[in-house]
């Protein structure tokens, strides 16, 4: 896509750019298009942050600051989705005690250990969806306190 960072390296993947979400979405699939514009539109409102595009890809809200044991260490948005072409991915409540009882509601999707996948927005629960980010974004702050926001 032309004028949107492309990452060199797996460190880069994650890090917040300049990009326009705007343009990001309006040059992906037509199919995914609509959902993404009515998720941009969901998480700002739920969340309270604006848009931005981390990597390539994903369109994050708030960030936090993370440092694991081994001495890694990064930036992450608090909560993110990405429009991708098969399916659209949720970043959201990865290891959070909600997260069960939440998707048990959510509708169609399948969970990985950091994400959920919905095919389109038509298939899930909106109002369990801003459930799960602010749920999110509440985990996040309690297991980063000094850093996110």
């Amino acid at each position: 896509m032309k004028g949107l960072t492309v990452p060199m390296a797996y460190e880069q993947k994650m890090r917040e750019n300049g990009d326009s979400v705007e343009e990001f979405i309006g040059q992906i699939d037509e199919k995914k298009r609509e959902d993404a514009f009515r998720l941009l539109r969901l998480f700002e409102e739920t969340s309270g942050y604006p848009a931005k595009m981390w990597g390539y890809g994903i369109i994050g809200f708030g960030r936090y600051h993370y440092k694991y044991a081994s001495g890694h260490e990064g930036d992450a948005p608090l909560v993110a989705f990405s429009p991708r072409k098969d399916k659209i991915s949720l970043y959201l409540l990865p290891e959070s005690p909600e997260r069960e009882e939440l998707l048990a509601q959510f509708g169609k999707h399948k969970a990985g250990k950091g994400c959920i996948y919905i095919n389109k927005l038509a298939d899930v629960d909106t109002e369990v969806l801003k459930r799960l980010i602010r749920a999110a974004i509440e985990h996040m702050r309690k297991l980063y306190p000094e850093s996110a926001g």
